[in-house]
C-alpha cells in the first residue's frame, strides 16, 4: 500500500490507560523512511497511519494520574513506562514495554483494537494512528506540554525534528566552535544541523546528493556543502581534505549504509564522534578497518534523539517557546486533511520539510 489514501469514518472507543485525543498532524518526513513505514513493514490492513501530532486529551482510563482532560500534549511512537530498567536509567530511552513497534496493530494491554468500521477491526500504526480526529494512546506513550505551545508548531516535535535535534545535542555534542558534518538534509538531518547551530558549531558541513537542498540548508546553520557526486574519491577523504583531517562530529541522517561508513570515517581521530541515526536496510552490514576504532574514533547509535518521551519533551516545548529552538522554519505548508494526499505529492516531490494536516478547517 502506499499514497494515495483514502478517508473513512471509523468508531473509536476508550479502554482502560488510554486516552482520545483530538489530533493535528504532520508530514514530511524524509522519503526513505516514510516510504519504509507505508510499504516495507508488515501488511496490516486496514489501518491508520500518521505517528507525529498533538492533541487534546478528550478522556483519560482508569489509573491514569498524570494527564486529565484539556490538557495539551505529544502523542510519541515510542513511550516510557516509568518502570524497566530502560526508563530508570539516565542512559537510555528505550522502554521495554513501549518501544516503538512497526508489526503491531493494537492496544499493548489487551491485544485489542480500538478502531472499527461495520463491526471489522481496523489496526493501529506505532502505537499513536494520528490520521484521525481522534485516537487512542497508551498513557506511556503521551506527553504533557505546556498549554500555552501553539499545537499547529509543536506537533513536529513528537518525531523527526526531536530525533534529528536530540542526535546533535544529547549525543554527538559538539563543543562550541566544531566542525560538524551532517549526511543528509532532509527534515531529520536540517534538525540535526539546527543542533549544531545552537550549540555554537562554527562549521557545519552538509552532504547531500541533491544539491539545491544546500541554499535551504543555510537557515539552519549549514555554511559549507559537498555533493558526493561531485568527486572521484570518496566523500570523508573529501572532508578530511577539507577540515585538516576530519570533523570534530558527524550525523547521519539518511539511512545509507554507505553514508554511515562515510560519516565515520570522515571523524578526526584522537576525538572525533559519529552518530548514526538513519535506519538503513535490515541486510545491510557496517564495514570499516579496525584502526579507524583504534586510533580513537568513536562510533554511536541514537534513537529519537535519546530524549525519554515524557520526560524530556515538555522541556524540548520550553525551548522552543523561549526561542531556543526555532521550529517554525521547519513547517512549509498546511493544508485541510481533506486534502491528505496533496502532502504526500509535496513529500515525494521534495517540496516540504514538514507540511502540517489540520483535522478541522
Amino acid at each position: 500500500m502506499a499514497p494515495p489514501f483514502a478517508l473513512t469514518a471509523s468508531g473509536v472507543m476508550s479502554r482502560r490507560i488510554n486516552h482520545d485525543f483530538n489530533i493535528l498532524t504532520s508530514v514530511g518526513h524524509d522519503r526513505t523512511v516514510q516510504l519504509s513505514l507505508v510499504k516495507g513493514q508488515t501488511p496490516l490492513f486496514p489501518r491508520i497511519f500518521g505517528h507525529e501530532a498533538s492533541g487534546v486529551v478528550e478522556s483519560v482510563g482508569e489509573g491514569v494520574t498524570h494527564l486529565k482532560p484539556g490538557d495539551h500534549a505529544l502523542p510519541v511512537f515510542t513511550g516510557e513506562c516509568g518502570e524497566c530498567a530502560h526508563c530508570k536509567s539516565e542512559e537510555s530511552n528505550m522502554c521495554e514495554l513501549l518501544r516503538i513497534n512497526t508489526d503491531r496493530g493494537v492496544m499493548i494491554n489487551d491485544g485489542k483494537s480500538r478502531f472499527s468500521k461495520d463491526g471489522k477491526p481496523i489496526h493501529h500504526f506505532l502505537g499513536t494512528s494520528t490520521f484521525s480526529e481522534y485516537t487512542v494512546v497508551h498513557a506511556g506513550c503521551v506527553a504533557k506540554i505546556n498549554p500555552a505551545a501553539p499545537l499547529d508548531k509543536v506537533c513536529v516535535l513528537s518525531c523527526g525534528i526531536c530525533t534529528g535535534f536530540g542526535a546533535t545535542v544529547n549525543v554527538a555534542k559538539p563543543k562550541p566552535g566544531s566542525t560538524v558534518a551532517i549526511f543528509g538534509l532532509g527534515a531529520v538531518g536540517l534538525a540535526a544541523a539546527e543542533g549544531a547551530r545552537v550549540s555554537g558549531a562554527s562549521r557545519i558541513i552538509g552532504i547531500d546528493l541533491v544539491s539545491a537542498r544546500f541554499e535551504g540548508a543555510k537557515k539552519f546553520g549549514v555554511n559549507e556543502f559537498v555533493n558526493p557526486k561531485d568527486h572521484d574519491k570518496p566523500v570523508q577523504q573529501v572532508i578530511a581534505e577539507m577540515t585538516n583531517g576530519g570533523v570534530d562530529r558527524a550525523v547521519e541522517c539518511t539511512g545509507s549504509i554507505q553514508a554511515m561508513v562515510s560519516a565515520f570515517e570522515c571523524v578526526h581521530d584522537g576525538w572525533g564522534v559519529a552518530v548514526l541515526v538513519g535506519v538503513p536496510n535490515k541486510d545491510d552490514a557496517f564495514k570499516t578497518a579496525p584502526i579507524n576504532f583504534l586510533s580513537e574514533r568513536t562510533l554511536k547509535g541514537t534513537f529519537y534523539g535519546n530524549y525519554k518521551p515524557r520526560t524530556d519533551l515538555p522541556s524540548v516545548v520550553e525551548k522552543y517557546m523561549n526561542g531556543e529552538l526555532e521550529v517554525d522554519k521547519f513547517i512549509t505548508h498546511s493544508i485541510p486533511f481533506s486534502e491528505i494526499n496533496k502532502a504526500f505529492d509535496y513529500m515525494l516531490k521534495g517540496e516540504s520539510i514538514r507540511c502540517i494536516i489540520r483535522m478541522q478547517d
